[in-house]
């Protein structure tokens, strides 16, 4: 015979209203279906609260996605930009080399020994970096291309450096050259007597004239013609008072019948200064300059050295 629990109902009053009788079971059934609910419902929040941080930690996820996305992108953006830089590089060098070699023709020196091989073995530029590619490809190709390239142009522009200090240490012993070159009147006035075979005004035989004669005003200024030291200042027979330069590379200036000098031996002077006055001293018909130029201990014809 099933178990049953005897239920009293009692009134305000306290007298008995009703009695209820239950079975265990079902009281027993009760309870275990209230506590599978209760689980049920634990479960089912726990299952919720699971979801609900899945789904948090998803959208982070594709968040984080996108981000590495845009910076992928972004990176080979600034990879595209790089390899035009890179392309913009070689076409300066290029251009430099190109440079270079006019100033070699304008200088009259010999070509650069760089010239054929500024890449290296062959000498030809390398092709231009192809940087038109869609973000979404890969970029390895690229980036490896763009490694190689640095690689050759730092390789080039050594070259190029040294080739161009071997151009800047040509050009200076030029510039020195030609600033101790005589290039310039030695005074104003009028030519008198050429350089070579002429008859003396004094013995009236012919003789060798080592330099030119330029007639004008006593005191007329007498210019430095190159750069040079002066080696010489002083008195020399019939040459009268005389002024030497020694320009280096072989080359001297002579200036006679001066009226009177004005550098010492050993000061240095520079093209167009004053370094005397046009005189009448020596062997001389009357005021004028005798100059003469000596290359390797030879008279040449001053007029060659006049560019004025």
């Amino acid at each position: 015979m099933a178990k049953k629990i005897s239920l009293i109902i009692l009134s305000h009053s306290g007298s008995t209203v009703k009695q209820l009788s239950i079975p265990v079971a079902l009281l027993v059934g009760m309870a275990l279906s209230t506590t599978i609910g209760i689980a049920l419902v634990g479960i089912s929040l726990h299952d919720y609260q699971m979801i609900r941080q899945s789904l948090a930690a998803n959208h982070y996820v594709a968040q984080t996605i996108d981000e590495q996305r845009e910076e992928i992108g972004q990176q080979r953006l600034q990879i595209q930009a790089f390899a035009h830089e890179i392309n913009a590089l070689k076409e300066k060098l290029v251009g430099l080399d190109q440079f270079e070699e006019k100033i070699r023709v304008i200088a009259n020196l010999a070509p650069s020994q760089v010239d054929n091989n500024l890449f290296g073995v062959g000498g030809a530029a390398p092709d231009d970096l192809d940087p038109q590619l869609e973000l979404t490809q890969r970029h390895e190709g690229l980036m490896r291309e763009m490694h190689q390239q640095v690689d050759e142009l730092n390789t080039a522009t050594q070259r190029r450096e040294n080739s161009f200090g071997n151009l800047l240490d040509k050009l200076e012993g030029q510039r020195n050259l030609l600033a101790s070159t005589p290039a310039i009147r030695p005074t104003d006035g009028w030519m008198t007597s050429r350089f070579g075979h002429r008859i003396s005004p004094f013995t009236g035989r012919k003789e060798f004239h080592k330099g030119v004669d330029i007639a004008n005003r006593e005191g007329t200024a007498i210019l430095a013609t190159a750069n040079g030291i002066i080696s010489y200042a002083g008195k020399k027979g019939p040459m009268g008072n005389v002024i030497v330069i020694d320009h280096g590379h072989g080359m001297l200036t002579r200036y006679a019948h001066l009226s009177e000098a004005l550098k010492k031996p050993g000061e240095k002077v520079k093209r167009g200064d004053i370094i005397a006055q046009m005189g009448n001293s020596g062997r001389s018909t009357g005021p004028h300059l005798h100059y003469e130029v000596h290359l390797n201990g030879v008279p040449v014809n001053p007029a060659t050295y006049i560019l004025n």
